[in-house]
């Protein structure tokens, strides 16, 4: 009998295609579990394996008993460890799993910012199965700065849509930088934590950040975002596809940082992105805004002492910390619309699932 070869260790699932027809080990975020049928009754899971580098599809079938009773038990959302033979079907690489289990520190092999990238330590421990999220903006870039190309071309655009030439550069991710970005858990209790990123202009600024708010850069509010969604089931926003997941795609393309959740392509999907905008929004009949909405269903407005067109002169004046509260209310009166859009009306979709 010849002995049993021993898997490979793959450090990132890019490189998982070169070892097709192996048995490899791979450290990954387990982004999506479902339980589905063969046409011959054949029970399977299929799955969604994320790391920094890629995304890998797997599956796991009924005669691999360990695997397919672990997998039942793990959260998405989690990293775990792995083993599969890596096959191709109809052109698409995948892992036929034989193993998966929750990742260990101790794990050889295991470097979490290969898995999760480089974010602040105390960012994995808020991890949520359904994250919301809602992000301010400031202008970044001055106009004397700019080539007269792009003087112009902003200019031309501004009096086309009869808009302030500050306003048009504060909503494009070319122009402007994310400067907080306010998360939750949407499921959950009503007490669950708001938590802000925020960018402050110096250390000053900083100082006067609330315990709730955590003084980043823009590179790292970005990848903490991007890790954060790898790790949710679902992404709740509120007109998240027209404004704030585009941008957030702008500002890491320019960062140099891989935008790894695909959240726009699917739009009139309800999942891996939630936006609320897009159920409540009534087809353009009237005002349907946050504000608007929450006046509607009788939920407190955060429009109180600022609004969207107050964070960049607050941000001029170095009040970082009224912005963060700003941007905290922002998501606190989301996560009541989407509970109450999931309770009286997604619960009864077929497309929602629970």
């Amino acid at each position: 009998m010849s002995p049993a070869v021993k898997p490979v260790l793959v450090e990132r699932l890019a490189d998982v295609a070169a070892h097709e027809g192996l048995t490899i080990d791979v450290f990954a975020v387990l982004r999506s579990v479902e339980r589905r049928t063969t046409a011959k009754d054949q029970a399977y899971f299929d799955l969604q394996l994320a790391d920094t580098s890629a995304n890998v599809n797997g599956k796991v079938w009924g005669d691999d008993r360990d695997a397919f009773t672990a997998i039942g038990t793990i959260t998405p959302g989690s990293v775990v460890k792995v083993r599969g033979e890596v096959r191709t079907w109809q052109g698409v690489l995948q892992l036929k799993l034989v193993n998966v289990r929750p990742v260990l520190d101790a794990d050889p092999g295991y470097d979490p910012e290969r898995v999760l990238g480089r974010t602040p330590s105390w960012l994995h421990a808020r991890a949520c199965k359904t994250l919301v999220i809602d992000i301010e903006t400031v202008p970044d870039t001055g106009i004397r700065e700019m080539p007269q190309t792009i003087v112009k071309a902003l200019t031309e655009f501004s009096k086309r849509k009869e808009m302030d030439e500050s306003l048009v550069r504060g909503l494009s991710p070319f122009f402007a930088k994310v400067v907080a970005l306010a998360f939750a858990e949407a499921d959950g209790d009503d007490d669950a934590p708001i938590d802000v990123l925020a960018v402050p202009r110096d250390d000053a600024e900083a100082a006067t950040l609330p315990d709730w708010a955590h003084a980043v850069d823009e590179a790292t509010l970005l990848e903490s975002f991007w890790t954060l969604a790898a790790a949710a089931g679902t992404v709740v926003t509120y007109n998240g596809m027209g404004f704030d997941v585009p941008f957030l795609v702008g500002r890491s393309l320019i960062h140099g940082i891989p935008a790894r959740v695909d959240l726009l392509s699917q739009r009139y999907k309800l999942r891996p992105h939630l936006d609320l905008l897009e159920i409540l929004g009534q087809r353009g009949r009237g005002p349907s805004n946050l504000d608007v909405v929450c006046w509607a269903l009788g939920i407190e407005s955060p429009k109180g002492e600022m609004d969207g067109s107050m964070v960049a002169p607050a941000y001029a004046s170095g009040r970082i910390a009224e912005i963060a509260t700003y941007n905290r209310a922002d998501v606190r009166a989301t996560r009541a619309v989407y509970r109450r859009v999931r309770d009286l009306l997604l619960r009864f979709r077929q497309d929602w699932g629970g």
